[in-house]
C-alpha cells in the first residue's frame, strides 16, 4: 500500500510540474479562461435576487460593469491595484443600483484582491483592501436589494467575503517567498560547499607540492654534491670513491621511498594497490640527514640544549623538513663544508638554528621573495603548525635560519 501511495504522490508530483511549465509557458491564455469565467459568474451573480423582491430594471448594467471589471483584471500582473480600483467601483456601483451582494457578483474584485495581495507588498494590500472592503460594505449597507436583511448580515457577508481572498493572497505570498528564501540558502550553501571543497583541493595541492619540493631537492642536491665528489675522487682515492657512491644508492632509494610515500596521497581510499604508506619523518630521522649531508661533503655538528621533550605530529614533520631545507640550502648556495644545528626546548617551544660559515652574498641572494619555493615553503611550514621563521645572513658571515616551534604541552 505504502508503494502505491508513493507511485500516485510522484505522478501527482509530475502532473503539477506539467500544468506549472504549461501555464508559464501559456499565461495570457490561462489568465483569459480565467477572466471569462469570472465575468460569467458575476452576469449569473447580477441575475440573483431575495425571494419577494423584483430585480433592477437595469438589465444589461450589471453585464456591462462586471464585463469592464473583468476586462481590467487581464493586466493584474503589472498593474494589480489598477485592477483592485476598477472592479472595486464597478462592484459598488452594481450593488448601489439594487444587484444583491453575492459571491458570484464580488468574484472580479475577490480576484482582484487575492492578485494584489500576492503580487504587492503587505502595506499596499492593507491599505487597497481596508479601502474596498469598507466601500462595498457601505454600499451594501444602503443597498435596497438587502433591506429584509439585519444590518449585522449584510456587514458580515461583503467582509467575510472580501477578506477571503485577501488572507489566501497573503498565504500564497508568504509562502512563495519561504520557498525562494530555502531556494537561495540552498543555492548559497551550494555554492560555499563548492568554495570550501575548492579551498581544501587548493590547501592540499599545496601540502604535497611542498613535500614533493622538500624530497626532490633535498635528495638531488645531495645526489649531485655525491657524484661530483665521487667524479673527482675516482682516479686519486678509490676506497672513498666507493663509499661516497654506495652512499649515493641509498641517497636515491631514501629519495624513491619519500617520493612513494608522498604520491600514496594522491592515491583513492578504496584503490586496492595503495598499501600502507610510510610514516612522515621527524627529528628521530635527524642523524639519517647529518649522516646524507656527510657522505655528500658536509660536516654537519648537532647540539641540543635543554631536556628533550615532544612534538606534535605535524610540528616534528616541520622542523625536519625546515632541517633539511636549510642544510639542502647551504650545499647548494653557501660554499661552505660545515653547518651547524641548534635544538633549544625552552618553555613551550623549539627552538632551531641552523647556520653556516660561506660567503653570505649567495646566501643572502635566495631570500629575495620570488626566488624559488624553498625560503617561501618554510615560511609557510612554520606558520601552519602556529610557529615563526627568522632567516638572513649573520654578522660574522655566512646564513642562518632560525625557527620557533610549539610543543606538546605537559599533562
Amino acid at each position: 500500500m505504502s508503494s502505491s501511495l508513493e507511485r500516485y504522490t510522484d505522478r501527482l508530483e509530475k502532473y503539477s510540474e506539467r500544468v506549472g511549465k504549461y501555464a508559464d509557458r501559456h499565461s495570457r491564455l490561462i489568465d483569459l479562461a480565467v477572466v471569462l469565467g469570472l465575468m460569467g459568474c458575476a452576469s449569473l451573480g447580477g441575475s440573483l435576487t431575495m425571494p419577494g423582491i423584483t430585480p433592477p430594471d437595469h438589465a444589461g448594467t450589471a453585464t456591462a460593469l462586471m464585463g469592464v471589471s473583468c476586462l481590467a483584471l487581464l493586466r493584474y500582473r503589472d498593474r494589480p491595484r489598477t485592477a483592485v480600483v476598477v472592479t472595486a467601483v464597478c462592484t459598488v456601483v452594481a450593488v448601489a443600483l439594487g444587484y444583491l451582494v453575492t459571491p458570484l457578483l464580488l468574484g472580479p474584485v475577490m480576484a482582484a484582491l487575492y492578485w494584489l495581495a500576492t503580487l504587492s507588498a503587505p502595506a499596499t494590500t492593507r491599505a487597497f483592501g481596508v479601502v474596498t472592503t469598507a466601500a462595498v460594505t457601505a454600499a451594501a449597507v444602503f443597498s435596497d436589494s438587502m433591506d429584509d436583511l439585519s444590518l449585522l448580515l449584510r456587514t458580515i457577508g461583503p467582509v467575510f467575503w472580501l477578506m477571503l481572498p485577501l488572507a489566501a493572497g497573503n498565504t500564497t505570498r508568504l509562502r512563495r517567498a519561504y520557498l525562494r528564501s530555502v531556494q537561495a540558502r540552498a543555492e548559497h550553501a551550494e555554492r560555499t560547499r563548492e568554495e570550501e571543497a575548492r579551498l581544501r583541493v587548493t590547501e592540499e595541492r599545496m601540502r604535497i607540492a611542498r613535500e614533493l619540493h622538500d624530497v626532490v631537492a633535498h635528495h638531488l642536491a645531495l645526489a649531485n654534491a655525491q657524484a661530483g665528489t665521487a667524479a673527482h675522487l675516482a682516479l686519486t682515492r678509490p676506497e672513498q670513491t666507493k663509499r661516497i657512491l654506495t652512499d649515493l644508492t641509498g641517497t636515491t632509494s631514501s629519495a624513491l621511498r619519500e617520493l612513494k610515500a608522498t604520491l600514496g596521497l594522491l592515491r583513492q581510499n578504496d584503490d586496492p594497490a595503495g598499501g600502507p604508506l610510510e610514516p612522515a619523518p621527524g627529528l628521530a630521522r635527524l642523524p639519517e640527514l647529518v649522516a646524507a649531508c656527510e657522505s655528500a661533503g658536509l660536516t654537519v655538528t648537532v647540539t641540543t640544549e635543554g631536556e628533550p621533550r615532544p612534538l606534535s605530529p605535524g610540528a616534528d614533520l616541520t622542523a625536519f623538513r625546515i632541517v633539511q631545507e636549510a642544510l639542502t640550502n647551504v650545499t647548494k648556495h653557501a660554499g661552505s663544508h660545515c653547518a651547524r644545528v641548534r635544538l633549544v626546548y625552552s618553555g613551550a617551544r623549539l627552538v632551531i638554528t641552523v647556520s653556516d660559515d660561506g660567503p653570505a652574498a649567495p646566501a643572502q641572494s635566495a631570500t629575495v621573495p620570488g626566488r624559488g619555493f624553498g625560503i617561501l615553503g618554510m615560511r609557510e611550514r612554520a606558520r601552519s603548525i602556529g610557529g615563526e621563521l627568522r632567516l638572513g645572513p649573520r654578522p660574522e658571515g655566512g646564513f642562518e635560519v632560525t625557527t620557533a616551534l610549539p610543543l606538546i604541552p605537559e599533562a
